[in-house]
């Protein structure tokens, strides 16, 4: 668990969190509007070399081109569709996932089955203060901490 109380601070951890990263990774960040999921993804974004990152909520997924192709995927409206299971597996995530570094805002459990191990960040707001913390799945991230 960390506190972050800037807005330069949550970029300086997404950038410390892509400086780890390598291809097939999945990454699931939740949190409430105007958490800080998006500032988070452009830090991690940085250390990959990824500049322009806009949150993709109106067109869901984006795929930034660098040495390691970036996913991003804003799923919020996906989560309140009629039926956002039809509409998650419709993106088709899994068959570019293996070269990529994947990003799903707004994830939950639909998400989650892309991969069993993946790292889930959750960002919770106290007045102007979030709370970031991981759950890290599978090997790969069992003794990951921020």
């Amino acid at each position: 668990m960390v506190q972050i109380a800037t807005p330069d601070e949550m970029f300086a951890l997404g950038k410390r969190i892509g400086a780890l990263l390598r291809p097939g990774d999945l990454l699931i960040i939740n949190g409430l509007l105007g958490a800080g999921k998006t500032l988070l993804t452009q830090g991690i974004g940085k250390a990959l070399g990824v500049n322009g990152i806009t949150s993709p909520t109106f067109v869901i997924s984006r795929v930034h081109k660098g040495d390691i192709p970036f996913i991003h995927v804003d799923a919020y409206r996906l989560m309140i569709a009629e039926n956002p299971t039809f509409s998650f597996d419709d993106l088709d995530l899994d068959t570019e996932r293996e070269s990529a570094i994947t990003v799903v805002e707004w994830g939950g459990e639909l998400a989650a089955r892309l991969a069993d191990e993946r790292l889930e960040i959750n960002i919770d707001r106290i007045a102007e203060t979030r709370v970031v913390t991981a759950l890290g799945f599978g090997p790969r991230w069992e003794v990951f901490f921020i």
